[in-house]
């Protein structure tokens, strides 16, 4: 750290140009990636008036499907299913191959690119809630003041909260930076080059952002893609479930219920691109076309034109089977004939699996981020933990109904415990869900040493503790010595 403040004090007493009117450092922090800087004043500073204010959290979501997009289109669905025993890795890229078989190292470009994603992010959201109260422009309302900055306070939990569960420890950074001159280096410099927090103060300004978020976002929009009450609920239960926090798990559950979210009739209408913003549908990410800001990432897993990610595990194209589930099969897993296009170790190729909820090519396919489904499901374990057995069966036995399944046989806490992580594979297969919950029951290393190919062989996972959580990117600690690396790597 000392060296690197120092080399920063010569080069500023080397310069010895700095004039009144000409003092500004280019110094940019590492962890926090600044958005939209223009070299005058903080990243932010630009938000002088409503206008402004609402352009700010229009491009804070926009990278959603913009800046960052390469991690909410693609990687987030690799990093939870790819990860897990719901996918192969499929395609070509030597990064995501060690994701998948646990042999990440700290070079991996997939855990640099996420880091420098999710960080990116972040700070976008902390340039809003610093800047936007401090708008003085009566055009910009008070409600919706405190509305700009619960969206954005949201949207910064939701990243620290990938983040956590991704990296484990990382820089806990929610304030932004003042322009860096000669007289305020020495007290800026080292906030550029953070630490790494605990996980507990991680979570907890996740929890205080979005417990501060809940009452103030709107509570509609024009669409799905508007951070609203049941969004943050969602997020406040998922976050607690993680946390074994129960009552707390219930409760949120309860608040997104009370809202009127309904679940579709048919599963297969979550998926057809016909019913897009749906009753179920709690927040998820709208896609118009390539014009502005297309999705992509749906012919990274569909289509014959080259061989696609998340190729869909032998393992669970069993546990549809075994289930019977032959509903949410059919909208989950398409089969082709790709006969003389690629190769593969774990199929054949006239009848070769493709991941198949997000299908739509032409780059419009909106992406579900959180639904009703989840929501039950999420409450039924928590019912199941807290001795509330047939309550949990209840909530098991709607989402196995609309998928014409009879109702669980699970009889005592321990079997309906394993129905209801069956049941949350089988429904949210392929939405970047499966790892979070094998990590956070502490079942992943039970369940992934377990997998066996198509021939039941075992597919020999070195996985251990250590891998539960990415390595640190080997070029943020080289850039920040204050930067640790995971246990392992």
């Amino acid at each position: 750290m000392k060296r690197y403040y120092f080399r920063a004090l010569a080069y500023v007493l080397a310069a010895g140009m700095l004039t009144a009117c000409d003092k500004q450092l280019d110094l940019k922090p590492v962890s926090n990636t600044v958005v939209g800087n223009d070299g005058q004043g903080t990243a932010g500073s630009f938000i002088k008036d409503a206008a402004s204010a609402e352009g700010a959290i229009g491009a804070c979501y926009g990278i959603f499907r913009n800046g960052s997009s390469e991690y909410y289109v693609m990687d987030y669905f690799l990093a939870g299913d790819a990860q897990s025993d719901n996918a192969y890795a499929g395609a070509d890229n030597p990064s995501i191959f060690e994701m998948d078989e646990f042999r990440m190292q700290s070079t991996n470009a997939l855990a640099a690119r996420d880091w420098s994603y999710l960080f990116n992010h972040i700070a976008s959201a902390n340039s809003i809630i610093v800047n936007v109260p401090k708008v003085t422009d009566a055009a910009l309302t008070t409600t919706r003041k405190s509305q700009i900055v619960a969206e954005a306070k949201f949207i910064r939990a939701r990243a620290y909260f990938d983040l956590v569960r991704l990296y484990g420890e990382v820089p806990l950074i929610v304030d932004e930076l003042p322009t860096i001159t000669s007289e305020n280096v020495a007290e800026i410099y080292p906030k550029l080059y953070p630490a790494r927090n605990k996980t507990d103060e991680i979570y907890a300004q996740i929890l205080k952002d979005l417990t501060e978020a809940a009452p103030a976002v709107p509570a509609s929009g024009p669409d799905k893609m508007t951070i609203t009450p049941g969004a943050v609920y969602t997020l406040l239960a998922k976050v607690y479930a993680t946390q074994k926090n129960w009552a707390e798990v219930i409760a949120n559950c309860d608040k997104v219920m009370g809202l009127g979210y309904t679940l579709l009739p048919d599963y297969e209408q979550l998926w057809d691109g016909n019913h897009e913003n749906s009753s179920e549908a709690i927040f998820e990410l709208n896609f118009d076309g390539w014009a502005t800001g297309g999705n992509w990432g749906t012919s990274m897993f569909y289509g014959n034109d080259w061989k696609k990610f998340n190729t869909p595990s032998n393992d669970l194209i069993k546990a549809f089977d075994d289930e019977k589930d032959a509903v949410r099969k059919a909208s989950s897993i398409a089969f082709i004939d790709a006969t003389g296009r690629w190769s593969d170790k774990y199929f054949p190729l006239t009848k070769y699996p493709l991941a198949y909820k997000m299908r739509k090519t032409d780059a419009s396919q909106n992406i579900i981020v959180y639904r009703l489904a989840d929501v039950l499901l999420l409450k039924a374990e928590a019912l199941n933990e807290t001795g509330s057995l047939e309550d949990a069966r209840k909530l098991v036995n709607q989402v196995r109904t609309r998928v014409k399944l009879g109702a669980t046989p699970a009889t005592d806490q321990a079997s309906m415990r394993l129905a209801i992580e069956k049941e949350r594979r089988l429904e949210l297969a392929f939405e970047g869900i499966r790892w979070y919950d094998l990590v956070r029951t502490g079942r992943a290393m039970t369940v992934m040493q377990a997998v066996k190919d198509g021939s039941g062989n075992s597919l020999g996972y070195g996985i251990s503790a250590d891998k539960l959580i990415w390595p640190v990117p080997q070029t943020e600690i080289d850039k920040n010595a204050n930067l640790t690396q995971n246990n392992g790597y």
